[in-house]
């Protein structure tokens, strides 16, 4: 039977599907999950062993699933405070629980029609459209992907979240905090710069992004600009900052966004910075990408070039943060029953469509997929 939300706001959803990049448990996972996060690229395992060193430096376990659970947690707190009856599930690209596991769930449940909230705020093809392809692919999979959309669990997806207010205040409120600890340890925090950090992609991804919208880079620009702003009225002192990338991970001849974060801190030495704060506006919690790229490898730069330098948190379980993600799915359910809705954000950039142009994007600019992907114009249902 399918499901009915006790609360109107959620309707016509009846399930939340909470949808993630998945990481390993154990040691023995790393290099099967890496297989399926590289799948198609003919990466030989022993590459892949070595890239799998990150994470056995944390005892082949990734932050990410424990980190996706208390989210969860947090999203189910948030909507049963608000009486909103929706099951939370959650579902993973790259390991367990798989999308289809996700779906045979939704399933179990009776839900007719999700709403698919990404861990990823931001527009490009790994943040957005590669989820929405792994959807369609698995309903494909599953003989479930019809083209008047009459078979299955039917998705829609909450829109990208960078400039929602939730999103950016968890954020302010993270550096803010992080300024406190940076004068707790003796630096100068007036004369401190924020260096946001976002993780790198490739140039011609970066190109794809900004089809019918604002660039992968741009995203963050303007996030970066606010939160900044935010911090300088609350500290009272100018606010000096710069965006920055880490994890590349593409050969040497493949151009990626830059500056990597440690070239900038080596640079910005030089000219006689002292102090900084890390802010990883990128990511929504503080998994691999953040756990080693930041904490490990650029605090550990700064540490050598004489920084007082401190790293600020993610958003992660932030209250502000969670009852924006409740707002935006609700905003996502009005839209859904064609009302006329209006959808907050803070910057200079409008709201990001949810259901998003077929050629929005792609893995290389001007590419056409091949591959369909939910939640877009060719494949709305």
């Amino acid at each position: 039977m399918p499901m009915t939300p006790q609360s109107s706001d959620a309707v016509p959803y009846d399930a939340l599907l909470l949808y993630s990049f998945g990481g390993p448990n154990k040691p023995e996972d790393v290099v099967p999950f890496l297989r399926n996060v590289t799948a198609g690229k003919g990466i030989p395992d022993a590459r892949l062993e070595e890239v799998g060193e990150h994470y056995y430096g944390f005892g082949g376990k990734s932050p990410i699933n424990e980190q996706n659970l208390a989210l969860k947690a947090a999203l189910e707190a948030e909507l049963a405070a608000r009486g909103i009856d929706l099951p939370v599930v959650w579902g993973n690209r790259n390991w367990e629980p798989y999308t289809t596991d996700a779906i045979d769930e939704l399933e179990r449940l009776g839900a007719r029609r999700a709403v698919a909230l990404v861990t990823s705020a931001y527009s490009s093809y790994s943040g957005c459209r590669q989820y929405r392809e792994d959807l369609a692919v698995t309903l494909e999979k599953r003989g479930q992907l019809g083209p008047d959309g009459s078979t299955g669990v039917q998705f829609d997806k909450v829109r990208s979240y960078f400039n929602h207010p939730g999103f950016v205040a968890g954020n302010a409120e993270a550096v803010l905090e992080a300024y406190d600890e940076l004068e707790s340890q003796g630096g100068d925090a007036a004369a401190a710069k924020v260096v946001f950090v976002t993780h790198s992609i490739p140039d011609t991804m970066e190109a794809a992004s900004g089809v019918g919208h604002a660039t992968y880079s741009a995203q963050h620009l303007d996030v970066a600009a606010v939160i900044a702003a935010v911090v300088a009225e609350v500290r009272g002192h100018a606010v000096e900052w710069e965006l920055a990338y880490c994890s590349r991970s593409g050969p040497p001849s493949q151009p990626w966004l830059e500056p990597d974060v440690n070239d900038l801190l080596a640079e910005r030495a030089g000219e006689g910075l002292k102090n900084v704060v890390l802010s990883p506006i990128g990511f929504v919690s503080d998994h691999m990408e953040v756990a080693y790229d930041l904490d490990t490898e650029a605090m550990a730069t700064a540490a050598e070039l004489g920084m007082t330098a401190v790293r600020a948190g993610t958003v992660g379980t932030r209250p502000v943060f969670v009852a924006g993600l409740v707002d935006l799915i609700l905003e996502r359910a009005a839209l859904a029953r064609g009302e006329d809705v209006e959808q907050a954000t803070v910057g200079s950039l409008p709201a990001f469509p949810s259901v998003t142009p077929d050629d929005c994007c792609l893995r290389r600019h001007e590419e056409p997929s091949g591959i369909p992907a939910l939640c877009s114009e060719d494949l709305h249902r």
